[in-house]
């Protein structure tokens, strides 16, 4: 039964449905596809790639993992808080990932989930910031979800959320949505095969998504928040 509860969870939390605010954010690729660098579907995937590769897995997995493991300890989790803020270098990936653990949060806290409440107070009063990876470790551990499961719900909102950029873009279609998310399927199976990291061994190297994310905030039009 806790397996089946864990795999119910997932779907749930994983459901492009679910209102976790993800949909406000596309990680710099609008300013890439403005720079005619992204303007085709194998473009997408190969950014969809780089970014699970070299942010997701060495960074936002390993600080899931550590808030998972931090058992609801409020101290714990504004640590790896203040390590998220100080290691995300540009400032609406740092804010959309701070918005983005807001939304979630606010929605845990209308369900009832334990602890979403008191964290989202403690981000009230300046005691925390509330970083997504953070929040999710924190909160989808309070409804019983697994590591494993944990992991796979978060590189698979990741996707979805790049894809969907992408096609509200009008870089793809629909049909290109679901190629591209078979396409890097193998990746993500190997990446998620691998032990999750240690939080005190962060590390990202996305430099062209960073720097085009630093770069958005003075697009004469957006669509996105970063």
């Amino acid at each position: 039964m806790p397996e089946t509860q864990s795999l119910l969870g997932a779907l749930q939390f994983a459901d492009s449905f679910f209102p976790s605010g993800s949909i406000a954010f596309s990680w710099g690729l609008e300013t890439l596809r403005a720079d005619g660098e992204v303007v085709a579907a194998e473009q997408v995937a190969q950014f969809l790639e780089g970014q699970l590769a070299h942010r997701w897995a060495s960074f936002d997995a390993p600080v899931l993992i550590a808030a998972m493991r931090a058992n609801g300890k409020f101290d714990r989790l504004a640590d790896l808080d203040d390590l998220v803020e100080a290691m995300t270098l540009a400032t609406e990936l740092r804010e959309g990932s701070r918005r983005a653990g807001a939304s979630l949060l606010k929605v845990h806290t209308g369900l009832g989930t334990l602890g979403a409440a008191e964290y989202r107070q403690s981000i009230a009063e300046r005691k925390a910031r509330g970083h997504l990876p953070v929040v999710q470790g924190m909160l989808w551990k309070a409804t019983g979800l697994s590591e494993e499961a944990c992991r796979a719900v978060s590189a698979h909102t990741l996707c979805t959320g790049i894809v969907g950029a992408a096609l509200r873009l009008g870089l793809i279609g629909h049909l290109d949505a679901q190629k591209i998310l078979l396409q890097v399927r193998p990746v993500l199976v190997e990446l998620l095969r691998l032990p999750a990291g240690q939080a005190d061994e962060l590390y990202a190297y996305t430099p062209h998504a960073e720097i085009a994310a630093m770069r958005h905030e003075v697009q004469d039009s957006r669509l996105f928040a970063n």
